[in-house]
């Protein structure tokens, strides 16, 4: 059963009166289904539809748990957080967003194969050389075509040195193929292109520098990893992207970079960051002291404690 529901920030007044209309009908259908299952305990990450979803439980006294993938919370979240029981954020830095006695810093939950992906297996699984630098590239199961169309700008002088293992996205495969096939016959086992990996954890385990977007997953997965990632904030949504990179770049674990100027300023970061060795280890060492690979564990001990709490 759906719930309705509408965005009421940066839309038109005629949008704001009909989403209002919409969470209020809202409100309702999630009083319906809150009252037909029963729930012990809501958890939700944000987004509009949780609105509705937390005034209905507050009205039914179904304790909440509110977790935050990002370092800052929008607007939804900073909302539902007000009817939330306990808070969990990825990073200190989010603590101060939401009351204390709230909060626990939990961190950001990885997938559990993440774990075990082994650096040896992953070099096989790419036919990788065990002795040349890896760089990947990828920005989402879309794509993101700025990256993609500055990395197929300077493609022959990273094959020289490195080799790439790159994720296209659907949007700009059929462009990245072109590209590949247009590479000399000698560089094209260096390039490893794909629009999809499922066994992602693999890609990361191979990787020895990451050029990516900065969604949430970079403050878990690469600091899982060890990995030093150059990052490149989405530019048409808001800051939350811009806020994730800056954590990790003042922790020393990557770079951040701007779109608009991706073409003239990535291969000499790359080259940069690759060819300091020193510097390359301590943006190792960085990043993995983020790391909180029990992250999920303890997410699920707060839910667990909050509907205990009610029961």
């Amino acid at each position: 059963m759906a719930i309705p529901a509408g965005g009421l920030h940066g839309v038109a007044l005629i949008s704001v009166m009909r989403n209002m209309t919409k969470l209020i009908a809202g409100t309702f259908r999630s009083l319906q289904l809150i009252g037909r299952y029963q729930p012990d305990v809501m958890f939700t990450t944000g987004g509009f539809v949780s609105a509705p979803v937390a005034v209905a439980c507050w009205l039914r006294r179904v304790p909440m748990v509110v977790y935050l993938p990002d370092i800052e919370p929008g607007r939804a979240v900073k909302f539902v957080a007000k009817f939330a029981a306990r808070i969990g954020v990825t990073t200190e830095d989010s603590a101060k967003y939401f009351p204390a006695k709230k909060v626990v810093v939990a961190g950001y939950p990885t997938r559990s194969e993440l774990a075990t992906a082994d650096r040896a297996e992953a070099i096989r699984r790419f036919e990788l050389k065990p002795d040349r630098k890896t760089l990947l590239i990828f920005g989402g199961s879309q794509g993101a075509r700025s990256i993609n169309r500055a990395a197929s700008s300077i493609l022959e002088a990273l094959l020289a040195k490195y080799q790439v293992i790159h994720i296209s996205g659907s949007t700009d495969a059929g462009e990245a193929r072109a590209r590949c096939e247009s590479l000399a016959a000698d560089l094209k086992p260096r390039y490893h292109l794909f629009e999809y990996v499922h066994e992602m954890g693999l890609a990361l385990a191979a990787a020895d520098l990451v050029v990516s977007r900065a969604g949430a997953s970079v403050l878990g997965e690469y600091p899982l990893f060890g990995l030093p990632s150059i990052l490149i904030a989405y530019p048409y949504a808001w800051r939350y992207q811009r806020v994730n990179a800056d954590y990790l770049v003042s922790r020393g674990a990557a770079v951040r970079l701007d779109d608009a100027t991706l073409k003239d300023t990535l291969l000499p970061e790359i080259d940069r960051l690759l060819g300091d060795e020193a510097a390359w280890q301590r943006m190792r060492t960085a990043a993995r002291s983020l790391a909180r690979p029990d992250a999920a564990a303890r997410l699920a001990d707060v839910i667990r404690s909050a509907a205990g709490a009610q029961a």
